[in-house]
């Protein structure tokens, strides 16, 4: 076996704990050992319900969680504003005719439709160039921008 190449075994290295102050010897191969937590300042041995963040990981965590939050809010305030009732019939899509024979009859806004809906299928089938597929086109649409539409009586 060769000499000299074991390490230096320090019977009285000196243990440090970095959180809360603590020293202790023990035998080691390094003078000095720095630790983050030891059994005195440790949640597990202690009992207490604190977070030991060795490494920004609850910091990080907290940061994930509020852009989550953040993103949930976004979220909310754009399906909010899509279904809104000041929007204009022109972003249905429904086509040219459809869209023409709603704003002749003075139907420009979503909230206008919604409320001639209000008073039943025929009230809307009673404008002038507006029949039954584009009212299904419209009714479709709606649903898709998330407005949820009126109950009315059943076309007879």
């Amino acid at each position: 076996m060769r000499k000299d190449i074991q390490p230096t075994y320090y019977p009285e290295a000196l243990v440090i704990c970095s959180t809360c102050g603590t020293t202790w010897k023990t035998g080691s191969t390094v003078k000095e050992i720095r630790t983050d937590v030891c059994s005195n300042c440790h949640p597990f041995y202690t009992g207490e319900q604190r977070m030991v963040d060795t490494e920004g990981q609850v910091d990080r965590f907290y940061k994930r969680l509020q852009a989550r939050q953040v993103q949930l809010e976004n979220k909310k305030n754009m399906a909010t504003a899509k279904a809104s009732p000041n929007r204009s019939v022109i972003e249905f899509e429904l086509g040219k005719r459809a869209t023409d024979a709603l704003v002749a009859a003075g139907l420009v806004t979503a909230g206008q439709f919604l409320d001639r809906l209000a008073l039943g299928d025929q009230a809307v089938l009673e404008i002038d160039g507006f029949g039954r597929k584009s009212l299904a086109d419209a009714k479709k649409r709606l649903r898709l921008l998330g407005y949820t539409l009126p109950e009315a009586e059943p076309v007879s």
